[in-house]
């Protein structure tokens, strides 16, 4: 696991496996579905996108 630099900083896996398992954690997809070849990269990085808009339009409406 990455310390953290200031109290802002976020922390991350060493070898940044959380961008993979960011779906996983968020149960849109099981962890056996990386293992075995199921999900590939392209479907984890759309999956991430998602969250990622998910997140923003969260963001937004709680703002505007």
């Amino acid at each position: 696991m990455r310390r953290p630099r200031s109290a802002g900083d976020f922390i991350s896996m060493e070898g940044d496996e959380d961008w993979l398992l960011r779906p996983v954690l968020r149960r849109l997809c099981l962890y056996e579905s990386l293992k075995d070849g199921t999900l590939d990269l392209a479907d984890i990085a759309l999956l991430n996108e998602a969250i990622d808009v998910e997140a923003e339009n969260e963001y937004r409406a709680r703002k505007g």
